[in-house]
């Protein structure tokens, strides 16, 4: 006999749930961050696609893009971590949305970087 609660004996749920709404709110944070990362590309492709001429363009397409970028960033980890306090009490669909952002930028990012390493 195992010493663990009834509930998590067999490996299933532990006997709680998440306070109310926290799906709701994974779900949210989950998209905004998807649509700023999104909305982070074209000014990005601007930027660097004009980035031997001389002009207001590069000045302005790759701050706006970072900015993106970062808002992204913070709500991917704004997701990403009531995510993985609450993951044993949360659905299937709700780990894998609210984890995922983060998870593809950061294997992005370290693709980024070796890449950047190797050449």
């Amino acid at each position: 006999m195992t010493d663990a609660p009834p509930a998590q004996a067999g490996g299933g749920r532990p006997g709680w749930a998440p306070p109310l709404g926290t799906n709701q709110r994974i779900r949210n944070r989950a998209i905004w961050a998807v649509a700023f990362f999104t909305a982070s590309v074209l000014p990005a492709i601007v930027g660097m696609g004009i980035s031997d001429l001389k002009g207001d363009g590069v000045t302005v397409a790759m701050p706006i893009a970072f900015a993106l970028w970062a808002v992204g960033a913070l709500m991917a980890l704004a997701a990403a971590l009531p995510t993985l306090r609450y993951w044993e009490g949360l659905p299937a669909q709700t780990r894998l949305l609210g984890a995922l952002p983060l998870l593809t930028v950061s294997f992005f990012l370290s693709a980024a970087l070796i890449g950047a390493l190797l050449v």
